[in-house]
């Protein structure tokens, strides 16, 4: 090694999710990344296959890393984790995961001694928001909130350019914001969150009873051989780009949900950013041209005109990004 010149350090992030764990490394400053890799989380044969499951994915995340780099397993500094809450980050605790069916889980002293490396613990939505804000769409931004639209819909909060985490670790569930007084069950156990009408599943769910509902013709059953079953919120987008009226009607009652939570959100915190992420946003603007319009329609105008709405950029690595950034943070002191 050149006299005076700093080896290079390397922290693992992981983005638990309900239905994928997203895996890689990057370089302590964040200027690198490394060996983003996902695998099905499986979380249905129980929490010890998920386990199995991601210190497989670290290893071998690991492991590539240190074949393009020629670093050792002693350069690698920790683990970062983004997970479902809510959370107890002091104990590093999952409380609840509903789409995990977890409670009381000792993440982060599970990956800890299973790796060992020094791991800290984060709400994924969390993590997604300041991925998306150290490197992404809300770069540049000082207050911002992130949503996060997948298995569930999750949110995080930035507050002068300070993740905001609450008195008791549980700031940000946007999704379980309450959109209609005696609505839809959620997973939560409550009725009317917003993540029971505009989270991915809720998305399919509103297809299938419209599709049962239409006596107009629409693509979704062909997509899927006519499996109803089979539909997911993708397929949904899939038949909207291409011109299928039922599924454009659920793509633009999605975007008045979301825009009803989002001018809450700016009624509330008057951000200047809100960041979109999950597979939602591959509507592209025919969600954000409605959502936005909606934003409008409910939220002051000096509050709207404070704040711009935007996709993420970091698609499918905003959490494994803020992962690492919460490690830094956590553990290191600064991002």
């Amino acid at each position: 090694m050149v006299a005076g010149k700093k080896k290079k350090r390397y922290i693992i992030g992981v983005d638990l999710g309900g239905t994928k764990i997203m895996c890689g490394a990057l370089s302590e400053d964040g200027s690198q990344h490394f060996a983003m890799r996902s695998i099905p989380t499986q979380s249905e044969q129980g929490a010890d296959v998920t386990m199995d499951r991601m210190v497989g994915l670290i290893d071998a995340v690991m492991l590539e890393t240190m074949e393009a780099t020629g670093a050792s397993r002693g350069d690698f500094v920790g683990v970062g984790i983004g997970a479902p809450g809510p959370l107890d980050r002091e104990r590093g605790i999952v409380v609840v995961a509903p789409n995990l069916g977890w409670r009381d889980f000792p993440l982060r002293d599970v990956i800890h001694s299973r790796v060992g490396l020094h791991a800290t613990l984060d709400n994924d939505a969390n993590c997604a928001t300041v991925g998306e804000w150290w490197q992404g769409a809300a770069r540049g931004g000082v207050n911002v909130v992130g949503v996060t639209i997948g298995t569930g819909i999750g949110g995080g909060i930035i507050i002068d350019s300070r993740l905001f985490h609450g008195a008791s670790d549980v700031a940000g569930e946007i999704g379980h914001t309450t959109i209609e007084l005696n609505g839809r069950y959620c997973k939560c156990g409550n009725y009317g969150c917003l993540e029971a009408y505009a989270s991915g599943p809720a998305i399919a769910v509103r297809a299938r009873e419209a599709l049962v509902r239409e006596e107009s013709a629409s693509l979704m059953p062909s997509l899927v051989d006519g499996k109803l079953d089979a539909i997911t919120a993708q397929t949904v987008y899939d038949a909207a780009q291409q011109g299928d009226a039922v599924a454009q009607e659920i793509v633009r009652d999605t975007a008045r949900y979301l825009g009803a939570g989002i001018a809450n959100i700016l009624n509330l915190l008057n951000v200047d950013t809100v960041v979109v992420a999950g597979g939602v946003t591959a509507a592209g603007e025919a969600l954000f041209s409605p959502l936005r319009a909606e934003v409008r329609r409910r939220a002051f105008k000096p509050a709207v005109e404070a704040a711009r709405i935007v996709p993420a950029s970091l698609p499918g690595t905003a959490g494994v990004v803020g992962a690492v950034a919460t490690f830094k943070s956590q553990a290191l002191g600064a991002v």
